[in-house]
């Protein structure tokens, strides 16, 4: 009989961890598999016999266990402990000398016809489990069962008697919460709990199930680390159907008229745990194998599960999809920022010149003597486009402002005017004129009776670039514009609202947003990436200050390798690294996948509350995996992998739980 989640949280909730037989006075909560003969505030060392653990179905590394003190009946207290390895018992020496004699003497040691007295086996049957202390469960004033991440204090080891949970209690210990409470309805079911790759002992037990809080992952960091085939996919799209579920709960949209206080309207979940608005999400597809089906899904791709709350955006023309592409010409501010991302990395003066141009149209439009530089900048970074091969819109022209001089130095009849508006090849072979005859009279002139130049450092920095001559009477040295030429095909001559705002405004509603990047280059992922981030944080920020609800927005990143800065980065302006510092109180969440730990900036792993670590192949990764909460010990099993079988097989670490936690993420399916 399958249970309902309300159901199976109102069963967790009754499990009583102190609980005892009337008759004998033991705990009844678990197996008994052995007795500490050393603990302190960090570890506790336990003696467990082979008939013990063959009772118990097997100890596996990473299990937990629970050590009960039992010299007080009214003494409430019980320690969560994690196996970790084995530990050397003062006698070991012995038996070890024992042993060599015995093989030595080629006397059979096992089976029924072992020729060992029973004393001796006896003896030999023990050994030591060295085992971390994750904390302390005891009850409050109120009797209430709370959990703490540490121990306060510890007695004697003789006075301690440990068991290995039964699965109620294992139930209980890996989805209690650090409220106090073992969670609400709606928590989600994620997986089930799994200590190894061998499942010899665990195919008998019953599944234990692993629940997550949608607190967990709505506004917070999450990581998911693993090499390929590891199933960091499948547990990706098993978050984003749990936001599904979540946001389909949500009582209001981010137009509604709540009442209350500013401060509570701007809370983001109600007293439920539910996101008060729909959730936003935005995957950034490096493979595309969320914007495309493809054989691994089986028909679980993301797009056609949720096909009426899925908006699918492409770097290229393709059925279904979006377009990502600017009008250069009609959005010059949004086209030079993505100018400014694809020559961010040059060094060469000429280019930081161009890059600090400011193309920000003037906001007082009586000032004549700031509309005119405009203008003339415009059309000199027009005029640039033009040359490196942006297509031309139709009929397409520009305007500014031009001196009768300045035309007949172009053309002697002065036939070629700007005030009237001309084509970018006019308006380039204008700018290019003026450049070549910057040391003309004119301008010596204008510079005297004004005070200043006829040209501004930015249309210096403009008309270098677009005649790719640094000194007016020099030759064509440097590359310029065609600098340009790669980003051109981001270009488009279509006209319509921006991208970046469609993404926006659909987000806000709650849709499900897939930028497939999976057919560009590297420098255009980046480009598209960046370019999108940037602006939905800025929005988030704007919304922020003016006092305006924000909801909750999911931003999923695949390959995060790729897009994101490297290890030694240290430039905190990154959006990347922003969101990861600032998006919490934004409500923007970060979910981020990749193979390789040490790959990701240490500001984001930092910030990452949510971790997900499936097999790492190597020590580099280990070692960096070791720096954050309890994973350490683990970093000897995440090495050992089966391809066949552990798929999906995690050690999980949540923000609302205390400790990490192994795990077999449930295959995603509709």
């Amino acid at each position: 009989m399958t249970l309902s989640l309300t159901s199976i949280i109102a069963k967790i909730a009754s499990v009583d961890l102190f609980k005892r037989n009337s008759s004998t006075g033991n705990i009844e909560t678990g197996i008994f598999i052995g007795r500490p003969f050393h603990i302190d505030y960090e570890k506790a060392y336990i003696l467990v016999a082979d008939s013990w653990k063959l009772k118990a179905k097997g100890i596996p590394q990473g299990s937990f266990l629970l050590a009960y003190y039992e010299n007080e009946d009214d003494v409430y207290e019980v320690i969560l402990l994690r196996v970790v390895k084995p530990a050397k018992l003062p006698t070991d020496n012995d038996v070890i000398s024992s042993m060599i004699e015995y093989y030595k003497d080629n006397l059979k040691t096992s089976g029924k016809e072992s020729q060992l007295d029973s004393y001796t086996k006896y003896e030999f049957s023990f050994s030591g489990l060295e085992c971390r202390i994750l904390g302390t469960f005891y009850k409050d004033d109120k009797g209430c069962t709370r959990f703490g991440a540490d121990v306060e204090n510890f007695y004697s080891a003789h006075n301690y008697r440990v068991i290995k949970p039964n699965p109620d209690v294992l139930e209980l210990i890996v989805n209690f919460r650090e409220e106090g409470i073992t969670g609400k309805p709606t928590d989600i079911k994620i997986g089930k709990v799994r200590y190894s790759s061998s499942l010899r002992f665990q195919a008998q037990e019953y599944d234990v199930p692993v629940f997550v809080s949608p607190k967990d992952f709505l506004g917070k960091r999450t990581a998911l680390f693993g090499m390929t085939r590891t199933g960091k996919s499948n547990t990706v799209k098993k978050v984003i159907q749990a936001t599904v579920s979540m946001s389909d709960k949500a009582a209001f949209t981010l137009n509604s008229k709540l009442n209350g206080s500013a401060v509570a309207n701007l809370e983001p979940l109600t007293e439920d745990g539910l996101p008060k608005y729909p959730v936003g999400q935005i995957i950034f597809d490096i493979n595309g194998e969320y914007a495309n089906a493809n054989m691994q899904d089986e028909g679980t791709a993301i797009f056609e599960i949720y096909k009426n709350r899925t908006i699918r955006y492409s770097t290229l023309n393709k059925d279904d999809f979006k377009v990502m592409k600017v009008n250069f010409y009609r959005d010059v501010e949004s086209g030079f920022e993505l100018i400014r991302s694809h020559l961010g990395l040059e060094t060469a003066d000429y280019v930081k010149s161009f890059l600090s141009i400011d193309l920000e149209e003037p906001k007082d439009k009586s000032d004549f003597s700031a509309t005119t530089r405009y203008e003339r900048k415009k059309a000199a970074y027009l005029c640039c486009l033009y040359k490196a091969g942006f297509i031309v819109p139709n009929d397409f022209k520009v305007k500014f402002q031009g001196q009768k001089e300045l035309n007949q130095l172009v053309k002697e009849d002065g036939s070629i005017d700007p005030n009237k508006g001309i084509s970018l090849e006019e308006a380039s072979n204008w700018f290019t004129t003026i450049w070549e005859n910057y040391n003309h009279d004119f301008f010596s002139d204008y510079k005297k009776s004004k005070g200043r130049e006829w040209a501004d450092e930015d249309l210096k920095a403009l008309l270098i670039f677009l005649t790719r001559k640094t000194q007016p009477s020099g030759k064509a040295t440097i590359n310029g514009y065609i600098k340009l030429r790669d980003i051109a095909i981001l270009h488009t001559e279509t006209v319509g609202k921006p991208f970046e705002e469609e993404i926006i405004e659909e987000l806000r509603k709650g849709q499900i947003i897939i930028v497939d990047l999976s057919q560009g280059d590297p420098e255009i992922q980046r480009l598209y990436s960046e370019r999108i981030c940037r602006q939905i944080f800025a929005d988030a920020m704007n919304r922020f200050i003016q006092n305006t609800p924000n909801n909750f927005i999911q931003f999923y990143f695949e390959e995060a390798h790729n897009l994101f800065p490297k290890k030694d980065d240290k430039d905190l302006s990154q959006v990347y690294n922003r969101i990861a510092k600032e998006g919490a109180k934004l409500n923007l969440g970060l979910i981020y996948a990749t193979q390789e730990v040490s790959s990701i900036s240490s500001n984001i792993l930092k910030n990452t509350q949510n971790w997900f670590i499936a097999h790492l192949n190597n020590e580099d990764e280990t070692k960096e995996i070791k720096k954050y909460y309890d994973f350490g010990d683990f970093t000897e099993s995440l090495v050992r992998f089966s391809a066949d079988s552990d798929k999906g097989f995690v050690r999980m670490k949540t923000y609302s739980n205390a400790f990490v936690v192994p795990t077999q993420i449930d295959r995603f399916s509709k």
